[in-house]
């Protein structure tokens, strides 16, 4: 169809403005690196020395109030007295559980991830059923008062090293939740990603997905490649950016705190406007302590403490998963895994799920 003189005239104005007004989409970061990122090796020692084990060195003011007028803050309760796991016969606990008695000397650590289209809206989600954890430990720890059979909702993340997995037992052992690893740098993906993300679902799991960040490579083409990567699931966990020094990578750039925290904060927010779910931060102390340190605040975090409650480890530092072990066994997965759990009773989990 002819279009009138006129017509064409302002379109071709239109044209030559919308040219004029592109801006690089992330001015944050580092140039590019020609260096193609290869799979993460299994550490071989699960467990820091104590030298190795840093801690973090000042306290952090509280998140302020979710923008719309969601408070930031929710308290979890974990029960006071755990019962060993090795006494634990498969049960399922009740979707809608009494509050649980918190240990005395513990801290409110426990932030809500917000998201960007509501308040904490509560979705009409149905309740999936919490098995209780029945994982042992190649290298058990004592953790005291504070042991994380303490608390009543376990998972496990994944990746590659796992194998195959057979998901049905591994949640019948008391996996509710999986991390599972997608991507790393911005051309490397996880070659068992697809068989997980699809397989933790069918059994029954909540999942989400993980990107390992390369610091040689910009933000936004990470965003991008996990992006193109990962789908966009409503049912799923929030995304997850892992951070921390990977000693084994040939990238040897060590950033300035500064600029660490420029580059996630482009990864954060290009993954929040796509799938509409605050990103969680996976760290290990001593990344925390060189560049997370009161960063933040209004982020959810998950922390590794493998050998001391993350109390000890992150001083006021507020979390919503901790990972404790990297060398969990379990009926359904070959070798070794990381165990996690989640911070907070059985009630608090569903209406996490259900806000996120």
């Amino acid at each position: 169809m002819r279009l009138p003189a006129g017509l064409l005239y302002l379109g071709l104005l239109a044209t030559l403005a919308g040219c004029q007004s592109q801006s690089p989409s992330d001015v944050l970061s580092v140039s590019t690196s020609s260096e193609k990122t290869g799979a993460i090796a299994m550490p071989s020692a699960n467990i820091p020395s104590a030298a190795a084990r840093k801690t973090a060195r000042a306290p952090i003011a509280p998140p302020a109030a979710v923008p719309g007028g969601a408070p930031a803050l929710a308290m979890a309760t974990p029960p006071q007295s755990p019962v060993p796991f090795e006494n634990v016969q498969p049960q399922l606990i009740p979707a809608v559980a009494e509050p649980m008695a918190r240990p005395t000397a513990e801290k409110a650590n426990f932030i809500v991830p917000t998201s960007p289209t509501g308040a904490g809206s509560m979705h009409p989600r149905s309740r999936m059923p919490i098995y209780s954890q029945r994982f042992r430990d190649a290298k058990p720890i004592n953790f005291g008062r504070h042991s994380p059979r303490a608390y009543a909702v376990h998972g496990v993340d994944v990746s590659r090293w796992q194998g195959n997995i057979d998901w049905r037992k591994l949640r019948e052992q008391g996996a509710n939740f999986a991390f599972i690893k997608a991507t790393d740098g911005g051309d490397h993906t996880d070659p068992m990603f697809k068989t997980n993300w699809n397989g933790a679902k069918a059994a029954g799991l909540k999942r989400g997905a993980y990107h390992f960040f390369y610091w040689c490579r910009t933000a936004g083409e990470q965003a991008d490649w996990f992006i193109r990567n990962v789908p966009r699931d409503p049912e799923a966990l929030p995304p997850v950016i892992d951070v921390e020094w990977n000693h084994d990578s040939a990238c040897r750039q060590k950033l300035s705190p500064k600029l660490v925290r420029e580059k996630m904060k482009v990864f954060m927010e290009k993954l929040e406007s796509h799938y509409g779910k605050r990103p969680i931060i996976y760290t290990a102390p001593d990344f925390y302590e060189d560049n997370l340190d009161g960063a933040f605040a209004n982020y959810p975090f998950w922390l590794r403490a493998v050998a001391e409650h993350p109390s000890k480890v992150y001083p006021n530092r507020r979390w919503v998963f901790w990972q404790y072990s990297g060398s969990g066994l379990s009926h359904g997965v070959s070798g070794r895994i990381d165990l996690n759990t989640f911070y907070g009773s059985a009630e608090d989990w569903h209406r996490w799920v259900a806000s996120n």
